[in-house]
C-alpha cells in the first residue's frame, strides 16, 4: 500500500487538489460559472450559514459529478443499528460485556455498514440533541457500497485490523491506537485486511471540538497540529447503476444506487473535512504531589452542550504515565458520577479491573450507578509501596462520558450475547477494614 499524505492541523482551513489536476482549485472565488477542467461546484455545510465565524464549518468540493446524481432513496434493512431508547426496560447496574464476536468471513461477508451495532444511547436525533454509541464488527471490505450520516458526526475507535477509509476528500489509513472523526454529511467506505473490530462514538447536531485547556495554558493535551486531514484524491470510475450509496437519516437506513463511483472529488477547500489522530501523541498531564485530578485531564475531544463546562459527549483515554503521587490511592477511586461512562479497552488491560475486562469488550457505569476498583485492586494499592512506577504500559483504554443517562439496546442487554452476568462479582470480595480504636492505620510506607 502506497503511504498516504495528510494536511496538519485541526480545524484548519484547508485546501487541496489532486497532483494529477494542477490547478483544479478556482483562484479567487467558490463558484465560477465554469470551473476548471470543467468541474462542478458543490458546497458541503457543516453549520448554519449564520454561525459565528469562529463555528462556521463549510468546505467546497469541486467533483466529476454533483453528489445529487442518484436514483432515489429507498429504505432497506436496519440490521441491528437503532434509535429506539424504550425497547427495553432501563438497566441501573453496573455492565460489562466480554469481547463483542466478530462473524467468521468463512461464514457470513459482513461489511463496515452490515456490521453495526446500537449499543446504548439517548437524546432524539430530529431535534440535533443526544448520541449513540455503536459497535462495529466486520471482515470484508465495502467494494461498490459507500456510507453517510445525515444524524451526526461518527467518532471511530478501531480495536482491531486497520481500515483504509475512502472519503470524498482523499483517503485515511486509521489502525487501532488511532482514530478518525468522519462528520456529518460525508460519504465514505472503508476496505478491511481482517476480521475487524471498533467502537464508535456518534453525536447528533454537534461537532467534536478541542478542550479548552484553563490554567493548563496554551500547550497540552491533544495537539492541533497532531490531527490528520487526507490530501485529495479522486477516481473517475463508472459503476453502471451498481453503485450504492447508503444514507444514515433520523436513525433510519436508506440506499440509492448511482452510475459513477462518489469519490471523484478532484480539489477541495475549507474548514469541514475528515479527520484522524495518534493517541501516543497524547501529551498526558497527571498530579506530581498527591491525590488524583480529575479524568477530565485526559480529554481528547469534546462535544459540548449548551450549559458551560458540559459535555454532551467527551473522548476520554488512560494511556501509559508515570505514577509518582505520594500518600495516595493511586488507581481510580470508588465514585458515583452524575455523567454516563462507557470504556472500552483496544489493548492490554485496565489497571483498576485487571481481569474479565478484555480488549474488544466494554463497561457502562450510568448515571449514579457505583462503580471502582475491585477488590484485589483495593488490596494490592493499599499496600503497595508508593516508589515512580510507570502505568499502564503497553495498553491504552478510553471512555466515552456523557451528560445523558444512556439506555441499553435490546442487541447490548439480550442479542448479543456478550453481556457478563457475572460482573458483580468483582466486588463482592470487598471487606470491612474499619477500626474505630485506631485512628491512624498502619501505614505501608
Amino acid at each position: 500500500m502506497a503511504e498516504l499524505k495528510y494536511i496538519s492541523g485541526f480545524g484548519n482551513e484547508c485546501a487541496s487538489e489532486d497532483p494529477r489536476c494542477p490547478g483544479s482549485l478556482p483562484e479567487g472565488q467558490n463558484n465560477p460559472q465554469v470551473c476548471p477542467y470543467n468541474l462542478y461546484a458543490e458546497q458541503l455545510s457543516g453549520s448554519a450559514f449564520t454561525c459565528p465565524r469562529s463555528t462556521n464549518k463549510r468546505s467546497w468540493l469541486y467533483r466529476i459529478l454533483p453528489s445529487v446524481s442518484h436514483k432515489p432513496f429507498e429504505s432497506i434493512d436496519q440490521g441491528h443499528v437503532t434509535h429506539n431508547w424504550d425497547e427495553v426496560d432501563p438497566e441501573p447496574n453496573q455492565l460489562r460485556w466480554k469481547p463483542f464476536e466478530i462473524p467468521k468471513a468463512s461464514q457470513k461477508k459482513v461489511d463496515f455498514v452490515s456490521g453495526l451495532h446500537t449499543l446504548c444511547g439517548a437524546g432524539d436525533i430530529r431535534s440535533n440533541n443526544g448520541l449513540a454509541i455503536h459497535i462495529f464488527l466486520c471482515n470484508t471490505s465495502m467494494g461498490d457500497r459507500c456510507f453517510y450520516n445525515s444524524d451526526g458526526d461518527f467518532l471511530i475507535v478501531p480495536q482491531k485490523g486497520k481500515l483504509l477509509i475512502y472519503t470524498e476528500f482523499g483517503k485515511m489509513l486509521v489502525q487501532p491506537n488511532e482514530i478518525c472523526v468522519i462528520q456529518r454529511g460525508m460519504r465514505f467506505s472503508i476496505d478491511v485486511f481482517e476480521e475487524t473490530r471498533g467502537y464508535i462514538l456518534e453525536v447528533y447536531g454537534i461537532h467534536f471540538e478541542l478542550p479548552d485547556l484553563g490554567p493548563i495554558g496554551a500547550n497540552g493535551l491533544a495537539s492541533p497540529r497532531d490531527f490528520l486531514i487526507p490530501v485529495a484524491w479522486y477516481e473517475d470510475r463508472q459503476v453502471p447503476g451498481g453503485y450504492t450509496v447508503i444514507n444514515k437519516y433520523q436513525g433510519k437506513l436508506f440506499a440509492a444506487k448511482q452510475d459513477v463511483s462518489p469519490f471523484n472529488v478532484v480539489a477541495w477547500h475549507g474548514n469541514y473535512t475528515p479527520y484522524k489522530y495518534n493517541l501516543e501523541n497524547f501529551m498526558v498531564i497527571n498530579s506530581v504531589a498527591f491525590d488524583h485530578a480529575d479524568p477530565s485531564i485526559f480529554t481528547v475531544l469534546t462535544a459540548k452542550s449548551l450549559h458551560p463546562g458540559v459535555a454532551i459527549a467527551d473522548f476520554v483515554i488512560f494511556p501509559p504515565r508515570w505514577g509518582v503521587a505520594d500518600k495516595t490511592f493511586r488507581p481510580p477511586y470508588y465514585h458515583r458520577n452524575c455523567m454516563s461512562e462507557f470504556m472500552g479497552l483496544i489493548r492490554g488491560h485496565y489497571e483498576a479491573k485487571q481481569g474479565g475486562f478484555l480488549p474488544g469488550g466494554g463497561s457502562l457505569h450510568s448515571t449514579m450507578t457505583p462503580h471502582g476498583p475491585d477488590a484485589n485492586c483495593f488490596e494490592k494499592a493499599s499496600k503497595a509501596k508508593l516508589a515512580p512506577e510507570r502505568v499502564a504500559d503497553g495498553t491504552m483504554a478510553f471512555m466515552f462520558e456523557s451528560s445523558l443517562s444512556l439506555a441499553v439496546t435490546k442487541w447490548g442487554l439480550k442479542t448479543s450475547g456478550c453481556l457478563d452476568k457475572d460482573y458483580y462479582k468483582c466486588w463482592e470480595p470487598l471487606k470491612s477494614h474499619f477500626s474505630p480504636n485506631s485512628w491512624n492505620p498502619t501505614e505501608p510506607n
